[in-house]
């Protein structure tokens, strides 16, 4: 089978296509010829050596979302038969023409959906659940500050946070505000031009929010912990900022009942991963299908022979949603299709 593989960690430049014995199929495996495959921003750390190929997780191929059809099926697989047309998180392995997937990680793509749109649905909109609803508590009335809400998990988390009921405070560069709004922010905020302390203390009476997503990380800590109200849970889904050190009194979250949360799928046992996904599906993946405003956002397409195009175009920050590779035969040498 075709897929991405490099022999050093590096810029984009080290990936290239090449051929890969396909892989194995376990008893809770589905083999899916893969159609889509969405590009996450763990894939750039997985080239970059973030995590040191050989420990990688299930496969030494990179990438973590893919959508197409199931081809065989493991001898303890359940709900699932050949011909299905399937979407899910897999342990590595996306970057392909043919990858396994656990059925427990898999769900079907709803019938309205294309692959493209359906690869841009489990790893952002799995993520988004379990950080507003499950970790977040977000309920109809609750008020929430999304950071980078125009990337794959923010733009689905202000989706979700809509059809919550919330009220929505957005943070993105000054280029996507309109789209976040569109997507159901009620007050999008330039990051580089106002302090967002400032505006929810306007816009809250000094109250702060419930619920704040936060991707950034150490730059934030101080101005999210201002920014909540008596009772709020920071939620923290990435350190694209930074990871370090950072200095906070105990009194402040003691006496405010604040909460910290970090969330990272990846690092999750496998049967936590399954009830991420169980949740997900039972809370939301109907809604796809019925007309009640959820969608995929679909940023860019790029033939699997030019992921480092798709990298670049991550690492650039342009993206507003989810940026994916195809695997349609004649996607293998073709031009960007954005």
């Amino acid at each position: 089978m075709k897929a991405i593989l490099f022999e050093t960690f590096g810029e984009a430049d080290v990936m290239q296509l090449g051929d890969a014995p396909s892989p194995e199929v376990r008893p809770a495996d589905l083999l899916v010829r893969v159609h889509a495959a969405g590009v996450n921003r763990a894939d750039l750390t997985h080239r970059m050596g973030g995590y040191g190929r050989p420990n990688f997780g299930d496969s030494t191929i990179i990438g973590l979302e893919i959508a197409g059809e199931v081809i065989d099926v493991g001898s303890d697989v359940t709900g699932y038969a050949v011909g299905d047309r399937v979407m899910g998180v897999v342990g590595g392995g996306a970057y392909a023409e043919l990858a396994r997937i656990d059925y427990r990680m898999a769900m079907p793509v709803p019938a309205q959906l294309d692959y493209v749109q359906a690869a841009a649905i489990p790893e952002v909109f799995v993520t988004a659940h379990e950080a507003l609803l499950h970790l977040g508590r977000l309920k109809t009335g609750d008020s929430v500050l999304i950071h980078a809400a125009a990337g794959g998990v923010g733009s689905a988390a202000v989706q979700l946070a809509r059809a919550t009921g919330a009220t929505i405070y957005a943070t993105t560069d000054a280029s996507k505000l309109s789209r976040v709004e569109q997507l159901g922010a009620d007050f999008a905020i330039d990051y580089k031009c106002r302090d967002f302390v400032d505006v929810i203390a306007e816009k809250t009476g000094g109250r702060g929010v419930d619920v704040i997503i936060d991707f950034v990380g150490e730059p934030y800590f101080a101005s999210n912990l201002a920014s909540l109200a008596n009772g709020g849970r920071l939620i923290q889904v990435g350190i694209l900022g930074g990871g370090g050190n950072v200095a906070v009194k105990l009194e402040e979250i003691l006496y405010r009942h604040l909460q910290i949360i970090g969330t990272v799928m990846k690092s999750r046992s496998q049967s936590e991963k399954h009830a991420m996904i169980r949740r997900f599906r039972e809370h939301w993946l109907d809604r796809f299908d019925s007309g009640d405003g959820l969608e995929p956002v679909v940023d860019s397409t790029f033939p699997l022979a030019r992921a480092a195009d798709a990298h670049r175009r991550m690492e650039s920050a342009e993206n507003v949603g989810k940026i994916i590779l195809t695997m349609r035969p004649q996607d293998l040498l073709s031009d960007c299709d954005c």
